[in-house]
């Protein structure tokens, strides 16, 4: 049984990406800082049929991000989808002249250095198997930078640019990076189906070739 491994996984996106895939067979690890949410996450996937454990981990400290994703890999199976989405703290939406050095180091520490520490630790397993999708999501600072939301500007286009690269480097050996951009909360994004929409989205992602970057809908339709 494959598994998908959803760093940032919650009661939203990360519920609905795990539906999805489990609806194809996938097993699901949860990852987030509180176990007593992601169990508890885990228990209401399972009454829908979907096996699903959580691991506790903190993306800004690489030894329990690698440790949980270890266990995953023990307990469930290799992982073959890794999507990364943690959700930023809204203390890196503040504005570019109260940005100060420590919090963007923070910003990147989560965003940008967390990636590099989750693909490290699955990319291994998914190159001897010829196969692999990474899905990064990140929202519209990741394109275009706004004074209003510094530190998001400043560590999603450091993400961006280690995920564009992964892609390229592994084109030719059957593993994925690819990066879903959603500019704006998803509930106000007046899409059809919601949330499964997006679900829906980075199934496809994950399932085709293509570019590193989509987007869910023109930028100049949403907002961060």
């Amino acid at each position: 049984m494959p598994t998908i491994a959803i760093v940032g996984a919650g009661p939203g996106l990360g519920a609905a990406v795990a539906r999805r895939f489990g609806a194809e067979g996938f097993s699901v690890a949860l990852l987030s800082r509180d176990q007593a949410k992601l169990d508890a996450l885990a228990a209401e996937l399972g009454a829908g049929g979907v096996t699903a454990r959580g691991y506790a981990a903190d993306v800004r400290d690489p030894a329990t991000l690698e440790d949980a994703l270890a266990r995953a890999a023990a307990e469930l199976g290799p992982i073959s989808v890794l999507q990364y989405s943690p959700l930023p703290s809204r203390d890196y939406l503040e504005p570019v002249l109260d940005l100060t050095p420590d919090l963007a180091l923070e910003a990147l520490r989560f965003s940008a250095l967390g990636l590099i520490h989750a693909a490290r630790a699955v990319l291994p397993a998914m190159r001897t198997a010829g196969e692999g999708s990474i899905v990064l999501i990140n929202g519209g600072t990741s394109v275009k930078a706004r004074p209003g939301f510094a530190g998001t500007s400043v560590a999603f286009p450091a993400e961006s640019a280690y995920g564009e690269m992964l892609h390229d480097a592994l084109a030719d050996e059957g593993v994925r990076v690819v990066q879903l951009v959603i500019p704006g909360a998803i509930p106000k994004l007046r899409l059809e189906h919601g949330i499964d929409d997006v679900a829906e989205r980075i199934w496809e992602l994950h399932r085709s070739d293509g570019p590193f970057r989509s987007m869910l809908i023109p930028l100049e339709e949403g907002r961060e």
